[in-house]
């Protein structure tokens, strides 16, 4: 049995990492709780094993009486001061006794609870592994694909991407390697269970950190996100040193940051825009290149309506609404979008402005001249002030003013 024993004791440590310390004691507690159950039931017992040669030693823990009443749990006196010089009455001596005396019934079922033990060690030592990575991007091999959920393997477990962590679109053959976040682990009660996402808006944040360094330092910090997975990513950042470009900074030289996550995210587009608190400036960023013509905020309800030309409207809406709704994340309020339609300008409110702006007349004035057909300065000519007094009302007094500016204006 001792060469049984070591040979699970190196098995488990070199390949699952169990230290040999933690095994022997799993297994003296398996052996005494089976042992109990058996033959020797109601016995004290204590059992060491050698952790390098496997070698189990038992010993049965006897009570010093001068009367025996119960044979396996007491000893005489005079046999147990054989056993332990000295020994008196009520001490406990040590008495070593054959560990195939422990039964094969104990021996079997020492063994279902050694494996037990095992697959708990085992289970602990996954998630003290794993707990420290959540939030971080690990590496993995698909093995299978379960109705619609993906397994993939970390090397030390199997972790599981739920088809709604998975991206649309997105297909992995198995023995693909593939990058995902390690979005949590489930300690349930058959284990810890590992869950991984691509889907999840952190995978794109996590990417930027790892690809641009201003990120990873903290110079540049993304300060809204917004993502539909496999369609498109917007981000608002800011840099805290003025000589950092943040857009430029995510970007990288000709593109070669941001391509490599959007290499990564099989084709999804991203957006990097300047962060801005005001949300009207925000959201200019945010729909270009349609351009708002006109912006109507409703602070009570943190709504905004937003007027764009007909040519602008569908890029503005983007695919099945999706670019609204990114906009609408990204800038934290409720987005409405209408096609602007320029308004037909006053022509009588135009006359009566040019008339003021060229004369100088006061608005009440230009407003009766208008009202008699004098919409521009050229309808002045062959007017005299006295057409003024009997045709338009004035005083001789107002038509005199009025044809001094007219025809000093023109000479």
């Amino acid at each position: 049995m001792s060469s049984e024993i070591l040979s699970v004791l190196e098995y488990m440590e070199k390949e699952k990492g169990i230290p040999r310390a933690d095994m022997i004691s799993a297994i003296v507690n398996a052996i005494k709780t089976a042992a109990l159950k058996g033959v020797n039931s109601g016995q004290e017992l204590k059992i060491e094993i050698s952790p390098k040669n496997g070698q189990m030693t038992a010993w049965a823990l006897m009570k010093v009486v001068d009367s025996i009443s119960d044979p396996k749990k007491e000893i005489h006196i005079e046999k147990a001061q054989a056993l332990k010089p000295g020994a008196i009455l009520g001490d406990f001596v040590e008495k070593e006794i054959d560990p195939s005396y422990l039964g094969r019934i104990a021996a079997q079922t020492a063994r279902q609870a050694i494996m037990q033990k095992l697959r708990q060690f085992e289970k602990e030592r996954i998630y003290d592994d794993f707990k420290d990575s959540v939030g971080d991007i690990v590496s993995g091999t698909v093995r299978r694909r379960e109705r619609n959920d993906l397994y993939i393997d970390l090397g030390k477990a199997e972790a599981i991407m739920p088809g709604k962590e998975q991206v649309p679109g997105e297909e992995y053959a198995p023995g693909e390697r593939i990058r995902c976040l390690l979005l949590e682990i489930e300690n349930g009660s058959r284990g810890p269970e590992i869950v991984l996402s691509r889907a999840h808006n952190k995978f794109v944040r996590r990417l930027f950190e790892l690809e641009v360094t201003e990120i990873a330092d903290g110079t540049v910090k993304i300060e809204a996100f917004a993502r539909e997975p496999g369609y498109r990513t917007k981000i608002a950042v800011t840099s805290t040193d003025p000589k950092v470009d943040p857009v430029g900074a995510c970007v990288g030289a000709r593109g070669a940051r941001v391509k490599s996550i959007v290499r990564e995210l099989n084709g999804e587009k991203i957006d990097i825009i300047p962060y801005h608190a005001d949300p009207k400036e925000m959201l200019a960023e945010a729909l270009k290149p349609a351009v708002p013509r006109e912006t109507i905020l409703d602070e009570k309800n943190k709504r905004i309506l937003i007027r764009v030309a007909n040519e602008d409207l569908a890029v503005a809406i983007g695919r099945k609404g999706q670019n609204a709704r990114l906009t609408s994340r990204l800038v934290g309020w409720k987005l409405d979008i209408e096609e602007w339609k320029a308004t037909a300008s006053d022509p009588r409110a135009q006359a009566i402005s040019l008339l003021v702006a060229t004369f100088g007349f006061d608005k009440g004035v230009a407003e009766r001249l208008v009202a008699h057909g004098i919409n521009s300065p050229a309808a002045f000519e062959g007017v005299e002030a006295g057409d003024l007094v009997a045709d338009f009302g004035f005083t001789e007094e107002e038509a005199t003013g009025i044809m001094a500016k007219a025809s000093g204006t023109n000479t």
